[in-house]
């Protein structure tokens, strides 16, 4: 698989140093790096720091001499599949508004073809200048995407909007335009489930596992961005809910699994990344289960099999599972796939470096209910998320 390819361009401003840290989160997730300093920028941050970080050579100099015959703003320009400026002045801003090209920076935005996304941070005033304004709509209108600034307090000891975006918010949105793709999910109605499941012992305690829900979040956000119509229901996450897609939140599984009969009958796809819980206190106490100096014995029952109970219904719809195991993973894909009459299953071994809960990343193996099996590397949940799509119009192609 191809590594894909990010120009970083870091302009002067103080924020400069947060880009180190996008540049390690970047490569972390397989992704090549290439920085391109500005001259002002080298005064906060020097350029041996991006060197040792991507063990690539910085570019700093219009005119140094090339270490290839490359006309080098052009080969960058070339081989960037997005090109990320962060932190974003409205210095460089207002150049590339006004098709200025005067250091190696502006030229090679200028001569690329790949997608260029701003992250802008300056003062409060400077950003809310009209000017700056101006300049920012009109380089979205001609197609260049910004990622907003935070609010918070500035190095200058002002208080207000200006702030460099977070670190995981110019990481995710990175992620998303890179791996975006053609609209090959219009007009499919998919459903998709995330997240842990709780179940209630008393008013303060439950049991539940160690799901993030990020896995299912990020394939509700691939799919929206494929064009398709996205009903996500979510247990209980920290995360920001995808945008344009219809977020229904659940606490258990027997909430889940009542929500997602009721949408079932209209999806096209569905997709069960969630990890609903397989057992429930038999009695749900109604006050705080007390201290004592003795064991504690609770009885449990049987939640209802979700996906189970989708694989004897389904008709039309395509069904994918998951499987999160410690052990013999594919064996127990395998019966998983069978038993409860999936199409696809996308199996996980969660002792994996990096591999499952909680993770940026993940690494699955494929089955499909006609033998098909395939091994994905290691990469992020975004990409990963695109390739199960892939997979998933595979299968419609094999009803």
């Amino acid at each position: 698989m191809n590594k894909k390819t990010v120009i970083l361009g870091v302009t002067g401003g103080i924020a400069a140093y947060k880009a180190c840290e996008i540049v390690s989160r970047l490569i972390k997730l397989n992704i090549n790096v290439q920085v391109v300093m500005t001259q002002s920028a080298q005064e906060f941050v020097r350029p041996l720091v991006f060197q040792s970080l991507t063990n690539q050579p910085v570019i700093t100099d219009m005119f140094e001499k090339p270490s290839t015959w490359d006309i080098e703003h052009i080969s960058l320009a070339q081989k960037a599949d997005l090109f990320l400026i962060a932190p974003a002045t409205a210095n460089i801003i207002g150049k590339v508004a006004n098709g200025i090209a005067d250091d190696m920076l502006s030229t090679t935005i200028m001569a690329t073809k790949a997608p260029v996304v701003f992250a802008p941070a300056m003062n409060t005033a400077m950003y809310q200048n009209k000017i700056v304004q101006k300049n920012i709509s009109s380089l979205k209108e001609l197609g260049y995407y910004f990622i907003n600034p935070s609010e918070g307090r500035l190095a200058c000891g002002d208080v207000g909007i200006g702030k460099l975006a977070s670190v995981d918010t110019i990481v995710e949105e990175v992620l998303q335009i890179l791996h975006s793709t053609k609209m090959d999910l219009k007009g499919k109605n998919l459903l998709i489930t995330a997240g842990p499941t709780r179940e209630p012992l008393d008013p303060v305690r439950y049991i539940s596992n160690y799901s993030s829900g990020k896995m299912g979040y990020a394939i509700a956000e691939a799919a929206v961005k494929r064009g398709a119509n996205v009903t996500l229901i979510s247990g209980p996450t920290h995360l920001m809910p995808p945008k344009d897609c219809n977020v229904i939140h659940v606490t258990t599984t027997e909430e889940m699994y009542n929500k997602v009969l009721e949408n079932f009958d209209t999806c096209d796809i569905v997709i069960k990344a969630a990890a609903p819980s397989d057992y429930r206190p038999k009695t749900v106490l109604p006050s705080k289960i007390k201290k004592y100096d003795h064991t504690l014995s609770i009885e449990f029952v049987s939640n209802p099999d979700i996906l189970k109970e989708l694989g004897m219904r389904k008709q039309h719809q395509i069904l994918i599972g998951f499987a999160a195991e410690s052990d013999r993973e594919l064996e127990y894909g395998k019966e998983k796939l069978e038993k409860k009459n999936l199409d696809m299953i996308c199996i996980n071994n969660i002792l994996k470096d990096k591999v499952g809960f909680g993770h940026d990343t993940n690494q699955i193996e494929i089955l499909k209910k006609y033998g098909e099996q395939k091994t994905l590397p290691l990469m992020s949940k975004i990409e990963l998320s695109h390739k199960i799509l892939d997979e998933v119009l595979d299968l419609m192609k094999h009803p």
